[in-house]
């Protein structure tokens, strides 16, 4: 028997029971639209993780304070106050570098005409600006004399000028940032992002502002400490001997042996985001592959009602000359039927899903969805594997019966 023959008789089966088959197409159908879905949140996330690091530049060190030890137990990166102003200060006009940037980090609560809105404050200085690429939309970004003044000025996030003050112009106007009144100056270029790396959601207020007034910034050897220390490359192959520099510098400064701060590339970075958005993809193909799975069970109990409906079809053609391999051909074919078609529908749905998903605000993220050809891939893989598998039983079982068996079967 060919396989056109198969086909037609699968498909005889199949129409003759449409709820039975309808329900087995459903079981496929889900988990392929569940893995297109997921995985494409997955892949959607590490773009746009990457396009926002790569955004920044790749010839970006950052300089973080070391860990502090007590007792036995060491603390993470970052926890010492081990950088300072002075640091930052000495490190200027480094050869081999372009902006050395100090900042200091806190969150704030902002207030305005009863709208409210809660970001990352970022004590910078006006190389920050230059270091970090970014770009003022409106007004201005902090000057040399915000810092010397410790002026109560202020430039935000594009997102939240955008919740803050609506549609109005926000340069100029005040804002309360932790009960305390600050004026305006500029507002940011949006750029994105997600989580931490979402810079719309920060805002920038001079570093001896937010020192003296938003954070809780300690001394060491004299001089206030910092969270980070940006420091811009004239180009990323100068990065090895730049780092040396750096930790020549800062450990004589500092009179330790063993460096008391760590220096983090902006590759390192992007390494790091990679992994910990690779596994959440795998996770999230994980989670999805279980309704393949079920699917695939729902498979094998349809198949084993069909072979059991078909016994006595099966032992006649077996008793006419059929082969092995024919029943086996056909059972696998009409198997293979719904499995196909449900994926192809599973494969259209999720990548609508995903379509529709894409842009959805959550918190302060936004989703960002990308079906990758390998997605699509996979599910198909996953899926026919599952066929195959779960398929194989009924189908050996109606295939290995004898036909004086089969022909007594009431």
């Amino acid at each position: 028997m060919n396989i056109l023959e198969s086909v037609r008789i699968a498909l005889r089966s199949l129409i003759s029971n449409k709820m039975r088959s309808g329900l087995t197409m459903l079981g496929i159908m889900i988990g392929v639209m569940s893995v297109i879905s997921l995985l494409s949140i997955g892949h959607g996330t590490q773009t746009a993780i990457t396009n926002q690091i790569n955004s920044i530049g790749s010839n970006l060190l950052y300089i973080r304070p070391g860990a502090t030890q007590q007792g036995s137990v060491r603390t993470a990166e970052g926890s010492a106050a081990t950088l300072t102003m002075g640091d930052a200060t000495a490190l200027a006009g480094l050869p081999g570098t372009v902006a050395i940037a100090p900042e200091v980090d806190s969150f704030g609560q902002l207030a305005y005409l009863g709208n409210n809105a809660v970001g990352r404050i970022v004590g910078a200085t006006p190389d920050y600006q230059d270091a970090l690429n970014g770009d003022v939309a409106d007004g201005n970004f902090i000057s040399s004399a915000n810092v010397a003044e410790t002026s109560a000025v202020v430039v935000l996030g594009s997102q939240i000028a955008q919740n803050l003050y609506g549609t109005a112009e926000p340069v100029g106007l005040s804002v309360r940032i932790n009960g305390q009144t600050f004026r305006v100056i500029g507002v940011m270029q949006a750029r994105g992002g997600t989580g931490f790396l979402n810079t719309d959601t920060q805002l920038f207020v001079p570093i001896t502002t937010a020192i003296s007034r938003l954070s809780r910034a300690g001394q060491s050897q004299g001089s206030n400490t910092v969270s980070v220390i940006n420091v811009k490359m004239t180009d990323s192959s100068v990065q090895d001997q730049v780092v040396q520099d750096i930790s020549r510098i800062l450990d004589q400064r500092h009179r330790v042996t063993q460096d008391d701060f760590a220096i983090q590339s902006q590759q390192d970075i992007l390494n790091t985001a990679n992994q910990v958005t690779s596994v959440l993809t795998i996770f999230l193909g994980g989670l999805a592959a279980i309704s393949l799975i079920v699917g695939g069970i729902g498979i094998m109990n349809i198949m084993l009602v069909s072979v059991t409906e078909q016994t006595r079809e099966i032992g006649i053609r077996m008793a006419l000359g059929a082969r092995r391999r024919d029943i086996l051909t056909q059972f696998l074919t009409e198997a293979t039927i719904p499995s196909l078609s449900g994926g192809l529908i599973g494969i259209m749905l999720g990548a609508l899903i995903a379509h529709l998903i894409s842009g959805i605000q959550v918190g302060t993220t936004t989703l960002s969805t990308v079906v990758e050809p390998s997605s699509v891939l996979l599910a198909v893989l996953f899926s026919a594997g599952v066929c195959l598998f779960f398929g194989s039983y009924p189908t050996n079982r109606g295939a290995s019966m004898r036909p004086i068996d089969a022909l007594h079967y009431e």
